[in-house]
């Protein structure tokens, strides 16, 4: 593989982009700029203003220690044993020959690594990294600013007031303008009711808290005259913490914003329909600071010079995947297939219900407690009710373009036969071609202690793994 291994003789840091890679935590594209109801996000619409927001972007896992360690390798998850939810925290696991973090790879060709705490005045980074590996000194520092002069930096940032938690008590008080419960548009499959309503409305408030935070952020790029050589990309680690959102593989789980601006390389207001895989970012992230991604990574580079100075999009699929395992407590497998039009998702685990125990959950999601309310009482629509019933269907497909909330499965279609049989294909191509280690049972000793207790508690352990 073919990389600078330091600077070369003339040249300074400056001559090689920063990359300041933002994480926003459980979060779809609903901002304003991708067209979401009631929520206002100045500073992430200006930022898309200023380079490309990608409308097609999907993590490869609906939850974050998967979709992380996935993210951080440029692997699937699948493929390096890291599949299931914060496993491996007491076995000694490590990542597979030839896998390494992409930060060794900037750490080779001289960059300074950095996992962003104190992000900017009255920010700060949760440093969360929640990998499904053992693994050594990750990042070099907690702040580009612990970089030796002029040294290029590659930095991730975390921010955590997008995770459902505590702190989502006293979000209005953080906002001049709080979202108005009244004026949000639920998704069909939600009870129109005011605790559903204000419970998304209080999700939307935590994003304008975030927004607020990303322009402080930015504003530190300006300050420290950082901007026009870094390339900042903002993204999710996953889906929304929503029902039939984090922790399922419909787009309320996977779909992401995605926004990078490289000020004087990218075209400014782009916006671009490509499907993008959330492990292609480090390979495009690699690719920009000049390093070769090495062969064996699954991520492609989705973005690619077209003279000295110019970038554009790169179109390299057709396709993505994505992958669902056990999740805390939970146990299930699940795949699935996406093109821009067409949701192809195997349930491996049908006999379990989309209810199955989670504890999680039951304790942070108000929509969950009121959906099980109301479906006893008779009350939720047939759409409503789909996430009620006791077995999954083996198989799903969905017409995105007309079904856009994936309720009409079409699975059973005669007219939609053909692209059943290809989207099945694809995944069992994929499979076998990636190694898909979720077809294996999971060792006890792979799991945390307190989720075992639970699993054993609740009698879900699984005798066999279906293929």
């Amino acid at each position: 593989m073919a990389m600078p291994t330091r600077l070369l003789a003339g040249e300074t840091g400056q001559d090689r982009p920063n990359i300041l890679w933002i994480l926003s935590e459980d979060i779809s594209p609903d901002l304003n700029c991708y067209g979401a109801a009631a929520v206002q996000t100045p500073n992430l619409d200006k930022l898309a203003g200023q380079g490309i927001r990608f409308t097609n972007a999907f993590t490869t896992s609906p939850v974050c220690s998967a979709s992380r360690s996935a993210m951080i390798t440029g692997m699937y998850q699948t493929s390096i044993g890291a599949h299931h939810h914060r496993s491996h925290r007491n076995d000694g696991y490590t990542l597979p020959e030839p896998v390494k973090l992409i930060t060794e790879y900037f750490r080779t060709a001289g960059y300074f690594t950095a996992n962003v705490k104190t992000a900017a005045p009255g920010v700060r980074g949760s440093g969360k990294t929640d990998f499904n590996f053992q693994f050594k000194n990750p990042f070099d520092g907690s702040d580009w600013n612990q970089r030796k002069g002029t040294q290029p930096f590659f930095a991730q940032l975390s921010i955590s007031m997008t995770h459902r938690g505590g702190h989502w008590k006293n979000l209005r008080k953080k906002l001049k303008n709080p979202v108005d419960p009244a004026k949000v548009n639920l998704p069909p499959y939600y009870p129109d009711h005011p605790t559903a309503r204000q419970d998304w409305a209080t999700y939307l408030n935590s994003i304008q808290v975030m927004d607020e935070y990303v322009g402080k952020i930015l504003e530190r790029l300006d300050d420290e005259g950082l901007t026009e050589n870094t390339v900042v990309i903002f993204i999710g680690d996953h889906g929304r913490c929503h029902v039939r959102g984090k922790q399922w593989l419909y787009d309320g789980g996977i779909h992401i914003p995605l926004i990078v601006r490289w000020p004087g390389k990218l075209k400014a207001g782009q916006v671009c329909e490509n499907l993008v895989s959330a492990i292609d970012i480090s390979a495009t992230v690699l690719k920009i600071a000049g390093i070769d991604p090495p062969k064996h990574i699954e991520g492609k580079v989705f973005l690619e010079p077209v003279g000295k100075n110019i970038w554009k999009p790169a179109k390299k699929r057709k396709y993505i995947v994505a992958a669902r395992d056990r999740c805390d407590e939970t146990i299930d497998r699940i795949r699935c297939v996406r093109t821009k039009r067409y949701k192809y998702i195997r349930n491996f685990m049908p006999e379990r219900p989309y209810t199955q125990i989670n504890r999680y959950k039951e304790r942070s999601y108000p929509m969950l407690g009121l959906m099980k309310e109301l479906h006893a009482e008779g009350k939720l629509t047939p759409v409503q009710a789909l996430f009620m019933a006791p077995r999954k269907p083996d198989e799903e497909l969905y017409d995105l373009r007309n079904d856009p909330y994936e309720i009409k499965n079409l699975a059973a279609s005669v007219e939609h036969e053909k692209m059943l049989k290809k989207m099945r294909a694809i995944l069992d191509k994929w499979i076998e071609q990636t190694g898909d280690m979720g077809q294996f049972p999971e060792e006890e000793s792979a799991v945390t202690p307190r989720d075992m207790e639970r699993i054993r508690e609740d009698g879900n352990w699984p005798s066999k793994s279906k293929n």
